[in-house]
This record gives C-alpha cells, structure tokens and sequence, in this order.
C-alpha cells in the first residue's frame, strides 16, 4: 500500500518539474496505458503514469483559462465580483474579481487587478470597470520570485490596470462579512499592529509593511504571521484537548462517545477558521491535512504515521495538482515529515523541553534544502526566534486576536482583547529584530543539482539519533551546499547580465574578481525592485560585494532600489551622473570620464558636463572584453548623444543598451551610425504607459542591422563578453506556465 502512495505521489508531483505539458494525445496515451497497468503486476508505473497524467490535465486546462492573446494589452468594460479582500498601500488597490463578464468576450475565471488612485473597494461588492487586461506574466531573473508560477497556482487567468469604474451591488456573502470584520480591527488602537492581527484571524498580510515581512523572513517566522497549517493544527488540538479533558475527569456526558465528538469538534472548528481565513488553497490544504489526521485519530492509528501523510499528499495533489508550484506546500509537508522523521521510533520519552529545542534545530537544519531550492533566506537565527515566537503567538497573540474580534459587538471588552493582541505582537516584532541583529539571515549563492542532493543527505545524517557512526559524514557532505562553485568569467571576460526590472533598468557587470552595478531599478511605494529583484538576483549569482554601484542619473526608475542594494550587500565606491539628487546616506560620487581595467576587462565613463537636463546628465558606461565592446546609456536624448559622438570617444562597439528604454527622443540615427552595433538592447516594462520603445527607434535599429533583445519579452538577458556569443534570455528556459 505505502509503494502505491509513492508511486500515486510522485505522479502527481512531477507537474512541478516539467518543461513543457504534453499534447491531448500524448496524455491519453498515458492515461489509457496507466489504467491498462493497474490489472497488471506493473500497479506502480500505472499509478505513476495516471497521477502524471491528470496533474497535467488540469494543468492545461488552467493554462487555457488564461486571457486570449487578441485581448492582451485591451481596455475593456466588464463587470465582475469582489472575492478575497481587497489590499490597499502605496496609492493603490489591488483585488481580485471572479465570473467576469463582458458583452462578446471569453474571460478568464479570476482576474487580479490593480487600480492606483482608486476609491474604496469591500469584499463581496459587483462593479462595472475599464480595465486593461494583460496575460499572466512577470519578471524573469535569476534566483528571484517567480510572479507567473504564482499566478498559475492561484488560478488566475489575467491581470490588469483599472482605468475607471463605478460599483453595482454591494457586498454581501462571507467576503463582505470578512471585509467588515477588517474594518473593525483597523479600527481599534492596537500599537500600530492592526494587520498583524489581521494576518492571525483573516490571513489578509496586506497590512503588515515590507520591512516587517523582512523581519519575519530573516528570522524563519514567515509561517506565524499567515494562517497555516499549524494555526488551525493549533485551534483543532485545543478543542480536541478540551473534551478529552473533560472525558478525563469524568465531565463529559457518558451517553456520548468523548472520541468521535472530540475530533468532529476539531474538525468544525478547523473548517470555521478556514472560512474566516477566506478559504484560499493554502488554507484548504491545511484543513483537509487536519481532517487526515483527526480521521486517523479516529479509526486508523494501526496504519503507523507514514501512510496518513501520503494519503494528505495524494489527496491534496489530486484535488489541486498546481499546489507543487507553491513554496508552501513543500514546506509544510516537508516540516511534517520531518516531525515524524525525529520523533518517531525513538526509545524513551525525554524532558518537553528537549524535544522542544530538537524539534526547532532540526527544522532549521533540515528544511534548509528546500529554501535553497527555492531561493528563500536562510534564517540562521530561525531556531532560536521559533523556539520563542511560536508558543509566543500560538498561546497568546492568535487566542487573543480571535477572541477579540469574535467580541467586538461586546463595547470595550473586544477592543481591550485587540489591543492586548497588538500589544504582543508589538513585543514580538522587537524581539524579532533584535534577533535579525544579532544572526543576521543567509542568501545562498545558487548551488548546482549534485551539490544540493548532497546537502539533503548531509542534512539527513546529522538528525539521526546520536551514536550512528555514518552521523559526522553529514557535514562533509553539506560542505558543497554550504561553500558552492560559484561560475566567473574567465580572466579578459566579463558577464553583462540585464536584469528584468520592469520599466526601469539595472544591469550587472562581472569580472574574474570585480563586480559593478549599473542603476538599481525602481522604487515604488512598497516595491522595491532593489530589495525584490536586484539583491535576490545578485546573491543567487554569487556576488558577495560591489566594487562599484554606478547610478546613471536620480530617476527613480534607475535609483529608486540603490539604498535597498546597499543596506544588502558590502559596496565599495557610489558613483553618480546626478549625485547632489541622491539620498546623502548613499555617499555618491560625481561621475567623470575615466578610464580603468579589472581582470584584463577595460571600462570607461562618459559624462556630458554642459547637460542641462537629468536625462542628459545619465553617466555613460563603456565595457570592452578582448575586442567585444557594450555601452550603458542611461536615458540620454539626442543632444547628449551629439555630445557624445562629438567627444572623440570610441563609439563601435557589439552591442548598445537604447538609451531612455527606446524612447522617441533618443537613439539617433547619428548615434546608431557612429555605434554600428548588431544588438540594440532594450529594458522596459510590458504594456508600460510611455509606449517605450517607439516603432521609429525600432525601425532604425533594424534599418542599421542590429538584432532587438527586450527584457520584456525574453526576461533577464545574459551577454558573455568576450566570447561573441549570442545574448541568452531566461524566458527561453522551458518552464510549462511560462509565456516564450
């Protein structure tokens, strides 16, 4: 039986690792020969095959829910449904709208909308809106967030930009009724922590800023401040602890059997906690866990710990096979598994304290394959901020805030309960960042497939019971995870890596020893692409420090994420086009023409000191590897490009970032003649309101010769200079939800 579950569960999983889906008669194929297999001897291929074979079904038919590509960049009107609770920050509200109609079109189920200066929209409400819709896509970067696979796991077959709107019907259902039990806890005095206890009984995060959800990755306490799987573990094991406390002392009415009522009244109160917490996948995952546990309670304890957590497996799988795209479901069922791993055959039942403290170290050690694997943070500090955080929250904060807003019709006794809560919270968070302080987190270069299977037996040696003789092994073999090859460039070479930041611009420069940092991408309100794309991306190539972060000019767009680089990493020299309109704490010097040479690699900086405007003052950057020539334009215009040729600088080179994304102002034919590249490099963000790049500029470009790589459309770009190789984009790489 436990070998069915395996090969059922690996089935299904194995949507997560596919390149590409199959075709409908490749997928019959599989499902016709798995069920053939299962009246065979072969029961375990067929299995494999079946669970492959429907994860890949309902994968397509996510994938053909998505928004047709005649509508991609359209404005049109509809009118949907509220469903989740809307999130508000920065100037804009961002929802999501479900059974959109419109006179004529085809739309996708769930919708997620941004609309920026807009009026207050409530869970539940009907609207009418002018929305220009887009296809499901997101930023393509090395070792950063993957905004595409996250949108395929949430069912989510468009986004877009809300252009006007009016409302229809007011809210009503359980998404109105969580709305306005939000409303009532924004508006109680809670030492500023009104979304932390939002986060505890909604699982609406919204409220809590970016530097607090750092503060919780750092120190490993993401999994607190989000209703999981141990929330409503949590309230399902008090109210089954509270009637077999009473069956225990004689209380409980002997007419009625403690056991089945016990795990029913868990299984109600779970199910109540999920509804509160809107529902979502995650929350729908953790409470049919928690079902599968109770019903094993109940009838199935002879069967062991194992098969219950691979039924849970299968069961969550089959019901939704895009849940392997979330982070959190290998996290969850591999903390559990972990659980069962330490505590299960061990001889003697040691102090609660002890099993308490191993269970933390464990955890902290073990799952730290899965982070890597996802490019999350390793808190090293995380076993300790767990060992007092989760009681801390489990037996105060969450208690506290539920009964809180279960009370707020009773005057002053629910708002006394919420500001006990914010009250918590608020001591937690200190504690949390005095933690951060003191073990600071870990962003793990990106390791390759052998080193990472190493780490995964070295970290399951060392939780072995203590006396193995094969224990002290794990730590060699965790040597490879822990200090990686990292890749260089040879020596004379350099890797120009353009980052995809959306409408703005960022782009690495690495040498055998040296890196710099050309513009850091946008800030805007919470995001920052610095913190969000730029650092993450940087890390997971292996860059440790900066020998140099050069900021073309103070546009946001180009400056915005630079104190976010800074605060993340060592930076050795800030060199600016426009250094008086930085931030003092950036220290930015003023840019001049120079020359200069890293590892056999030359640069050289280009500044147009009569420039009138900022644009015009951008700092250019010239980088040449064994004859192989870029140049690094910020957002000069035609007057600084004059300027430029003008100069007597050595203009011919391979390949030439289009000055301001491609702009109608910018990219002369002059310019384009005196350069004569044969790439024209662009980054913008998709469907971005300046109509960047122009079809004049493109037009000239492909007039000159030159080839057009666009962040936009390929992702991440990656030039190995030197080599006069051609530009690889990431978007290439074969994901199955992901647009070429």
């Amino acid at each position: 039986m436990t070998g069915r579950l395996v090969a059922l569960a690996c089935g299904l999983a194995s949507l997560r690792f596919m390149p590409g889906l199959p075709t409908g008669g490749w997928l019959l194929a599989a499902a016709v020969l798995g069920g053939v297999l299962l009246f065979t001897r072969l029961r375990l291929p067929g299995l494999f095959l079946l669970g492959g074979a429907w994860a890949c079904f309902f994968a397509q038919q996510a994938l053909d829910d998505r928004l047709a590509m005649a509508l991609d960049g359209e404005t049109r009107w509809l009118q949907g449904q509220v469903v989740g609770l809307p999130q508000r920050g920065g100037g804009v509200v961002r929802f999501e709208l479900e059974d959109a109609v419109a006179p004529g079109l085809r739309l996708p189920q769930r919708m997620r909308l941004s609309w920026y200066g807009g009026p207050e929209v409530r869970g539940g409400e009907r609207w009418r809106l002018a929305v220009t819709l887009k296809r499901p896509r997101g930023l393509v970067n090395p070792h950063a967030f993957d905004y595409e696979a996250w949108l395929l796991a949430r069912h989510t077959g468009a986004t877009g930009s809300v252009k006007a709107g009016e409302p229809l019907q007011r809210g009503s259902g359980p998404a109105a009724w969580r709305d306005r039990v939000r409303q009532g806890i924004e508006s109680v005095p809670a030492h500023g922590r009104n979304g932390g206890i939002a986060a505890l009984v909604l699982g609406d995060g919204s409220g809590i800023d970016s530097a607090d959800w750092q503060l919780l990755l750092n120190t490993g306490t993401v999994h607190l401040m989000v209703i999981s799987g141990q929330h409503i573990a949590l309230l399902a094991a008090v109210l089954y602890g509270a009637v077999a406390l009473l069956a225990r002392f004689g209380i409980w009415p002997r007419r009625l059997p403690w056991l089945p009522c016990a795990c029913a009244l868990a299984f109600v109160g779970s199910l109540g906690y999920g509804l509160l917490a809107g529902f979502d996948v995650p929350v729908q995952r953790s409470c049919l866990m928690t079902a599968i546990a109770l019903l094993w309670r109940l009838r199935f304890r002879h069967l062991g710990v194992l098969r219950p957590l691979l039924v849970a497996f299968c069961v969550v799988l089959a019901a939704d096979p895009l849940a392997s795209l979330q982070a959190g479901f290998w996290l969850s069922f591999g903390a559990v598994a972990l659980l069962v791993l330490i505590f299960a055959g061990r001889l003697g039942v040691p102090p609660w304290w002890r099993s308490w403290w191993r269970a933390q170290w464990t955890m902290g050690l073990a799952l730290s394959p899965l982070l890597l694997a996802m490019a999350l943070p390793i808190s090293l500090s995380g076993p300790l901020a767990n060992l007092i955080a989760v009681p801390w929250v489990s037996l105060v904060s969450v208690p506290l805030s539920l009964l809180g807003a279960a009370l707020q019709g009773v005057p002053g006794l629910g708002a006394g309960l919420l500001w006990l809560a914010g009250g918590s919270l608020e001591l937690l968070f200190r504690l949390l960042g005095w933690i951060a302080e003191w073990i600071p987190a870990w962003q793990a270069t990106a390791v390759p497939v052998w080193a990472w299977l190493l780490g995964i037996l070295g970290c399951l040696l060392l939780i072995v019971p203590t006396g193995m003789p094969v224990r002290a092994l794990g730590v060699a073999l965790l040597l490879p995870t822990l200090f990686p090859p990292v890749e260089r460039p040879a020596w004379g070479r350099a890797d120009i890596w353009l980052l995809d930041v959306g409408q703005g611009l960022s782009v690495l420069v690495r040498t055998r020893e040296h890196a710099l940092l050309y513009d850091a991408g946008a800030r805007r309100g919470d995001f920052d692409m610095g913190e969000r794309v730029v650092l993450p991306s940087l890390l997971g190539l292996g860059v440790r420090r900066l020998d140099q972060m050069l900021l073309s000019h103070a546009d946001n767009d180009h400056a915005g994420g630079a104190g976010a680089v800074m605060r993340g990493m060592p930076v050795a020299r800030v060199v600016s086009g426009e250094p008086e309109r930085l931030p003092a704490s950036l220290g930015a010097e003023a840019c001049r023409d120079q020359a200069w040479e890293w590892d056999g690699v030359r640069l050289r900086t280009w500044h147009w000191e009569a420039a009138r405007t900022g644009n015009d003052r951008s700092c250019v950057l010239s980088v040449e590897a064994r004859g192989e020539r870029i140049h690094l334009t910020g957002d000069i215009g035609a007057q600084a490009e004059a300027a430029w040729i003008a100069s007597g600088e050595p203009l011919p080179a391979d390949w030439l970032l289009a000055p301001h994304h491609g702009s109608a102002s910018s990219s002369s034919a002059a310019l384009i003649g005196a350069v004569a590249p044969r790439g024209a490099l662009i980054t913008r963000g998709s469907h971005n309101a300046f109509g960047h790049p122009h079809p004049t500029v493109i037009a000239r470009y492909r007039a000159a010769g030159a080839a057009i790589h666009d962040t936009a459309e390929s992702g991440a770009l990656l030039i190995r200079l030197g080599e006069r190789d051609e530009v690889r984009g990431l978007r290439t790489q074969a994901r199955f939800w992901r647009e070429k």
